[in-house]
């Protein structure tokens, strides 16, 4: 079983894990304990977890007991109804989908707040989504074109080998890009991607993003473009080799470090810093600024950076499978989440359901409806998947 546990996250996902501290009893605390002793490489991951579940909602301050177990039986409550509708292919991924729900449900409880802005109570304040098409992910090498149906890890090696592993089937192939000087990663919405580069550079695409990368980094630099959308990197030191990522704006110098890039056009494009130094310069501006860990630079129409100092959890905790907000309004969440699930909202009426805003983690599940529910519930609001067309409304 510890084969499905990874990291901290992976735990704050199962159900069976959340009922121990949620509503312990004898049998659940046996059970992990018995895991605890066989597994102590998790342990640590296991007091992540916990740790992180008592600072946020599972206080006794916070919750009495009645009052987690009627947060524990309003989850049922939901999960039931969907069960009922469920055939024994569904049975099947009942488990992951239930401790989904579950943990959504709990981390963002009393962290859903509409600021004083409540919507009317009528079927006019509603925002509408679309189910938009499936694509794959796309590697052209040359003139090659590799497709994958699931999110992938792809690692390059020296002699211009590729490891492709596709993470949701765990089918593996080599591919041969030696003889490409450029190569074409693009992931759509819905999807993600982890590149290892050859010189040790670890790269994680978000949802919507084109990114160019050589097979062979040159004697002298290494350098990728990213055309839209996201990456976080973790980049290898190398004193003889400068690491520059160019996006259509402005260029980002690195030093040695772990930092975020977002370009996407719905968005202010800006770097985070996480750990190292980076400088940027505009394609207006050509003056190197540098940014310190903890800070954003946001890049403005004039070519010019404005700099902030940041919680940088929030906007790299995506490649660990979570989104973390910190008041942010709806349409921002959505925004995220349609990304992240290829879904697209309107944001077009105005209307007060998308001024409220949002504080706390949302756990990123495999099954959207569960999302979307979680969602609903912490909002009062009422969510409707009907067709693939999605609507949330006022809570009558």
């Amino acid at each position: 079983m510890a084969n499905f546990y990874f990291n901290y996250t992976d735990f704050l996902k199962d159900e069976k894990f959340l009922r121990w501290q949620l509503l312990p009893d004898d049998e659940l605390d046996e059970y992990w304990k018995n895991f605890i002793r066989e597994n102590p490489d998790l342990n640590e991951e296991i007091k992540h977890a916990i740790a992180d579940l008592k600072t946020i909602v599972l206080n006794k301050n916070i919750l009495s007991e009645s009052d987690r177990l009627k947060l524990f039986n309003r989850i049922q409550s939901t999960l039931n109804e969907k069960r009922k509708k469920a055939k024994i292919r569904r049975i099947i991924q009942y488990g992951a989908a239930a401790c989904a729900a579950i943990a959504l449900l709990i981390i963002g409880l009393n962290y859903f707040n509409t600021e004083g802005m409540l919507p009317k109570a009528d079927d006019q304040e509603l925002i509408i989504g679309n189910l938009l098409q499936s694509k794959d992910i796309q590697l052209i090498s040359g003139d090659k074109l590799h497709e994958y149906q699931s999110d992938i890890e792809v690692e390059i090696d020296e002699k211009g080998t590729a490891k492709v592993v596709q993470t949701g089937n765990n089918a593996q192939e080599q591919i041969d890009i030696s003889n490409a000087a450029v190569n074409k990663m693009i992931v759509p919405y819905g999807k993600r991607t982890q590149l290892n580069l050859p010189d040790g550079t670890k790269v994680w695409l978000n949802s919507g993003s084109v990114l160019e990368f050589p097979t062979q980094f040159t004697e002298k630099s290494r350098e990728i473009h990213l055309l839209s959308g996201e990456i976080y990197l973790e980049v290898d030191p190398d004193k003889n080799k400068s690491f520059i990522v160019h996006t259509s704006d402005f260029s980002v110098k690195v030093y040695g470090t772990k930092f975020n890039v977002s370009t996407y056009d719905d968005s202010p494009h800006y770097v985070v810093l996480v750990e190292g130094s980076v400088g940027l310069e505009s394609t207006v501006q050509s003056a190197e600024i540098r940014l310190s860990p903890n800070e954003q630079a946001v890049f403005s129409k004039n070519g010019t950076f404005s700099k902030c100092i940041v919680d940088v959890t929030g906007f790299i905790s995506w490649k660990n499978g979570y989104l973390t907000f910190d008041k942010t309004p709806m349409n921002e969440v959505l925004k995220q989440i349609g990304r992240y699930y290829n879904l697209s909202f309107n944001f077009d009426q105005g209307v007060n359901l998308q001024k409220r805003t949002c504080s706390g983690k949302i756990y990123l599940s495999d099954n959207l409806d569960n999302v979307m529910t979680t969602i609903a519930l912490l909002s009062s609001t009422r969510y409707i998947n009907q067709n693939g067309q999605i609507y949330i409304l006022n809570e009558k």
